[in-house]
């Protein structure tokens, strides 16, 4: 999504070759506009799979599984981090450990609101070491939904998450993939492979 792809090297703060900071206008404060775009993408993807429930996890996930949603004209549903007193039914839960803030969590989801009649898209902002996307797979699983696939805001391509999630059979479809980055620098992956392929091409010439 090359809107997208401008925003994150217009605004976006890289302040590692692992750590991007997009709270300017995903996350922290939010470009409306440019999350609705972002779910009408994910519809525009994942069109005719019949998907009946959009899931994320709380809390910065949740914009664009609303804005997926709306597009798809289902309901979106958010698993919780932490077991509020209202939760009182039966939970399909997974445990997640969290690489950023260095825990391990449970998130639930209620069993009303996920059967095995459900087409389910999760949708999250970023995809990285796939802990939470595999424990939100896991609870699909649990459910006897049916997963349709994963779409993801932005991916960092060079950390283990599409991997995980791709031997575990889950399509996974990215809006901005991220081949590598540091402070100042950010490559995408078409980016990446359109650079491999010229220097291929180039040195293949060399020896004509």
């Amino acid at each position: 999504m090359e809107k997208l792809e401008q925003r994150i090297r217009r605004e976006g703060l890289i302040l590692s070759d692992k750590v991007l900071k997009v709270d300017s206008f995903l996350n922290h404060q939010v470009d409306t506009r440019l999350a609705l775009e972002i779910g009408q993408e994910f519809a525009r993807i994942f069109a005719g799979r019949g998907i009946t429930k959009v899931l994320t996890i709380e809390a910065s996930g949740i914009q664009f599984a609303m804005a997926a949603g709306i597009a798809l004209d289902v309901p979106f549903i958010y698993a919780k981090k932490k077991k509020a007193v209202t939760l009182t039914e039966n939970l399909f839960t997974s445990e997640v450990v969290s690489f950023t803030r260095g825990e391990t969590y449970q998130v639930s989801i209620s069993q009303s609101y996920l059967t095995p009649q459900d087409r389910v898209l999760i949708v999250d902002d970023f995809l990285a070491t796939g802990a939470a996307l595999v424990g939100l797979v896991d609870i699909v699983k649990q459910s006897g939904a049916e997963l349709r696939g994963v779409g993801c805001v932005i991916e960092k391509s060079f950390q283990e998450g599409r991997g995980l999630l791709e031997a575990l059979g889950v399509e996974v479809h990215s809006l901005a993939r991220i081949a590598s980055m540091r402070p100042g620098e950010v490559t995408y992956v078409r980016e990446a492979e359109a650079a491999a392929a010229a220097s291929g091409a180039q040195g293949g010439g060399s020896h004509g």
